[in-house]
């Protein structure tokens, strides 16, 4: 007989996680994060005379985030002991973020995979957002030719992007417009940051900008600061406008429907739940006695039938 248990429900609510953040996704996600962080924002440390501050020595730092991408992938995978099913929905998110990611043809920032990213990180927390985030980014570059040094960079932003999502607070008791309006609220700040962080990126690769937005290695980093938000302000404010307003319109409006729609589908998956077997009860035996004068009995009355019938015209 097979028994689920679902161990993530309490109180007649489902609190299910598909990826769950064990020890070594912690630590591999700490490990990402502090070399993200410095991957990012080493620009506003280097030197006049650091080697940093030439374009050409960015793919390194490239080639060295995206192996620690690929290990908390496979770390979180590793810790939570994804099944099936939870390796199912991973796809099918993924795949549906990466289609939607052509659809706004990068006119004006419209990217309408960043509320999908929002939903999916609510709903299923933040291992499977970090995870989600990161693959979506990989295979819409893959669909869009979006391959480039950019490309780990984007795969990480995308990851805390959705991964922020997993940690509102209140993820298995708030429900209906309140809810609705702090995933908007998330949505929109988050997709201003996204857009900030991959700035910063890029900031000290373009050449040809005026001194007011451009980045001057060795400068004090209030210095440099200023010019980045100056250059944030100058050259991509309009597009994460266009961004954070889509995601809010998208959140306000399918998000009620989509989430009722992944929160059945986390239900009827039950990734959590462990099957656990049990043997049926046996039937009580006889006593040797008991057992033995039925079957005497039985042989008599058949003996007697016999002899009826034997005798009858």
């Amino acid at each position: 007989m097979r028994t689920p248990e679902t161990p993530g429900r309490a109180a007649g609510r489902w609190t299910v996680r598909a990826v769950r953040l064990g020890p070594r996704a912690v630590c591999a996600l700490a490990l990402t994060g502090a070399v993200g962080v410095a991957a990012f924002g080493w620009p506003l440390l280097a030197g006049p005379d650091s080697g940093l501050a030439h374009s050409g020595d960015a793919p390194w730092l490239f080639a060295a985030l995206l192996p620690l991408l690929v290990g908390v992938t496979v770390a979180t995978i590793a810790d939570s002991g994804l099944d099936a099913k939870a390796v199912a929905m991973l796809g099918v998110l993924a795949a549906v973020g990466a289609a939607l990611r052509p659809l706004g043809a990068g006119t004006a920032g419209l990217e309408p995979m960043f509320f999908l990213m929002v939903l999916s990180g609510r709903v299923l927390g933040p291992g499977f957002g970090f995870v989600l985030g990161s693959v979506t980014m990989f295979a819409s570059a893959l669909l869009t030719g979006g391959v480039g040094p950019w490309l780990p960079f984007q795969m990480l932003a995308m990851g805390w992007f959705t991964m922020g999502a997993g940690l509102l607070p209140d993820r298995d008791r708030l429900r209906g417009r309140t809810e609705w309006v702090l995933l908007a609220l998330y949505g929109a700040g988050a997709a201003f940051a996204y857009g900030t962080v991959m700035n910063l990126q890029g900031w000290t690769y373009l050449g040809g900008l005026s001194s007011g937005i451009s980045f001057h290695p060795g400068d004090p980093v209030q210095a440099n600061l200023a010019r980045f938000l100056a250059y944030c302000a100058a050259t991509s404010f309009g597009w994460d406008l266009g961004r954070a307003a889509l995601t809010v319109v998208l959140t306000l409006t399918a998000g009620p429907a989509l989430l009722r729609a992944l929160r059945r589908a986390t239900r009827r998956a039950a990734f959590e739940a462990e099957a656990v077997f049990t043997a049926e009860p046996a039937a009580e035996a006889k006593p040797a006695g008991e057992a033995g004068s039925a079957g005497e009995a039985g042989s008599a009355a058949e003996a007697g039938s016999a002899a009826e019938a034997g005798s009858a015209p």
